[in-house]
């Protein structure tokens, strides 16, 4: 099969986790190598055109789709799934509704409080031009649009809402782009991957991340730098596992429903992955439409546990492209 992967435009000036789609790519064209298929590979920028060039000269039967921002914004990430739905051309992952839902935090808050899954309360980005009036508490200061963590590290969460209304105008003018306060969970962090099946999709094991060692002068939550920078105790001090006990066998079949539950009223296709925070009860704090597929992120991880080969995996979110109404 003739399969097109394409992925972001990376701009030798780019930040790491900007620098990781290349690592996706040479992943995912490699493996489908393997499994047979005449690859080729594609950078995609703000010129569909371009695109849309390619594909009528190279005619996939196929696209990998790996193109998670363009401009450095995931907000225009839809754009080329819209493009390819338009062409109909098969294409793996998300169609642009479901990825343009989940790329904008609090539009898939709205869907998830809209469809009675539980996510923690949040405070609106108009509420947040004041400082009075605002709930007290401990909230997280998140961009409205953003992806791989930017932004987020120990300043983002602050205690009150006037605090936090202070920090997310501090966000705006140092890094930009709206900003909401959402209530922060101080408990258990849960990472739950979805493959796709032949008879629907696959939860695969669930992973906690473990946040080991004193945490005591920074709150315990997966930054930028527990992402991405190898040389924070961040990065050094949140370990995934996959072993539990008796006890949380329960909190555990929670978990796998909530994230099918996930799947449908998000429409995902493919892969995805649902990140859960466990407070008095399980929160849904993200559901991700494209999450790395780096060989050794979080999602293969998963999928190693499962005991799933690497050609397996690929091969079944290719699979999942000819599965699609468009």
């Amino acid at each position: 099969m003739r399969v097109l992967v394409i992925h972001d435009e990376v701009a030798p000036e780019a930040r790491v986790d900007e620098r990781d789609v290349l690592v996706q790519v040479s992943f995912i064209a490699g493996t489908l190598r393997r499994l047979g298929h005449d690859v080729d590979s594609l950078a995609v920028g703000p010129d569909l055109g371009r695109l849309q060039g390619a594909l009528r000269e190279r005619r996939p039967e196929a696209v990998f789709n790996l193109v998670e921002s363009c401009l450095g914004s995931c907000r225009l990430a839809p754009s080329a799934p819209a493009l390819l739905e338009t062409l109909g051309v098969p294409f793996t992952g998300a169609g642009s509704v479901a990825m343009a839902i989940t790329n904008h935090k609090l539009a898939a808050k709205r869907l998830l409080a809209a469809n009675g899954l539980p996510t923690p309360d949040w405070i609106e980005p108009a509420a947040l031009q004041r400082t009075s009036d605002l709930p007290p508490g401990s909230w997280i200061v998140k961009g409205t649009v953003e992806h791989a963590s930017v932004g987020i590290g120990g300043g983002s969460v602050i205690s009150g809402g006037g605090g936090a209304a202070r920090q997310a105008r501090a966000r705006a003018a140092h890094i930009g782009g709206e900003a909401f306060a959402e209530r922060f969970i101080e408990g258990r962090e849960f990472n739950v991957g979805l493959l796709a099946a032949p008879d629907g999709v696959e939860v695969l094991p669930i992973c906690e991340i473990v946040f080991e060692g004193d945490w005591a002068d920074r709150p315990r939550i997966v930054g930028y730098a527990a992402k991405w920078d190898e040389d924070s105790f961040e990065y050094g001090h949140t370990p995934r596992r996959y072993d539990f006990g008796p006890t949380d066998a329960p909190l555990l079949r929670e978990l796998e429903a909530l994230a099918r539950r996930c799947w449908h009223v998000f429409d995902m296709r493919g892969y995805a992955r649902v990140d859960v925070r466990i407070g008095e009860a399980p929160t849904i704090l993200e559901v991700n439409s494209n999450p790395c597929l780096s060989p050794d992120a979080g999602f293969v991880a998963a999928c190693d546990r499962a005991g799933l080969e690497r050609e397996a995996i690929v091969a079944r979110i290719l699979d999942s492209a000819f599965t699609r109404e468009n």
